[in-house]
């Protein structure tokens, strides 16, 4: 498992908010919900979409909690 799949699954136990970018849009203070696997793929669920985690890169986990 790589160092940001470990900080993204701190983040949604403690419920810090983050941001990253996907597929060239800059997502900010997103509520990260859960992880999943799906067919082989890692799923983040946030309250505005799902996304691939493959696809997520400037992933940054902010001191602010929800």
């Amino acid at each position: 498992m790589n160092i940001e799949l470990n900080f993204l699954q701190k983040a949604i136990k403690e419920k810090n908010y983050i941001s990253f970018m996907y597929k060239g849009k800059n997502y900010k203070k997103e509520k990260a919900l859960k992880l999943d696997k799906k067919d082989g793929i890692n799923i983040l669920t946030t309250t505005s979409a799902n996304f691939d985690f493959a696809l997520v890169y400037k992933f940054q986990v902010l001191k602010d909690r929800f």
